[in-house]
């Protein structure tokens, strides 16, 4: 004896849009695992999960009364697929699109760092320059200057520059805000300043092309 799924015409379209649903999800997991295991290429990956994707999102939007939750759907039929609700359900993007916009911010957020180190640097020299040689005045140029360098990732762990930037901080902590730098140590600290200047445009990625 035959059992029928559905009752009507509508029942029977809905089980349909379920085992579309159901096979969407599926054929998503498979992508994310053999994009990872370099079965697939980068852009045979993304045309295909572009696809699923804007399959995906059509069908969630005709099935959003009848399937309010698509975990909760993928948990009922016991599909065990975390890489494709995370593709379909969270990101909504393919994995590569996903690197491209984390790289370009990453780039994004570097090239402001690395302003913002160029423009410490120049002020520090300018100030000395002026004969702005208090503590209270070239400490903080040197702070933020350190700072600033410690956050740019891409300059190697050794980078010369920011070891003299801490040599010169402490030294100017053991000193009296009021004190100032001798004509020898202004000139010492505007040479190092200098050089670590042009070994710091030196050491950035591309440097010169």
């Amino acid at each position: 004896m035959e059992v029928k799924l559905w009752n009507d015409k509508r029942e029977r379209e809905m089980y349909e849009n379920f085992a579309e649903l159901y096979a969407i999800i599926k054929a998503t997991e498979k992508l994310e695992k053999a994009y990872v295991r370099d079965i697939v290429t980068s852009s045979e990956y993304e045309n295909e999960c572009h696809k699923l994707i804007a399959h995906f999102k059509t069908l969630a939007s005709t099935l959003k009364d009848t399937v309010p939750s698509i975990e909760r759907f993928a948990d009922t039929y016991k599909m065990d697929c975390p890489a494709a609700l995370n593709r379909l359900v969270t990101s909504g993007v393919p994995a590569t699109v996903e690197h491209r916009a984390a790289a370009s911010a990453s780039t994004t957020t570097s090239a402001a760092i690395v302003a913002e180190c160029v423009q410490h640097f120049i002020t520090a020299m300018d100030s000395l320059k002026l004969n702005m040689v208090a503590v209270d005045q070239v400490h903080p140029l040197l702070s933020d200057l350190l700072g600033s360098l410690n956050k740019l990732t891409i300059l190697p762990p050794d980078f010369d520059g920011r070891t003299k930037m801490k040599d010169w901080i402490s030294r100017l902590s053991k000193m009296g805000a009021a004190d100032e730098l001798t004509e020898q140590q202004a000139r010492q600290l505007h040479f190092d300043l200098e050089s670590s200047y042009n070994s710091f445009m030196a050491a950035l990625p591309n440097a010169g092309t």
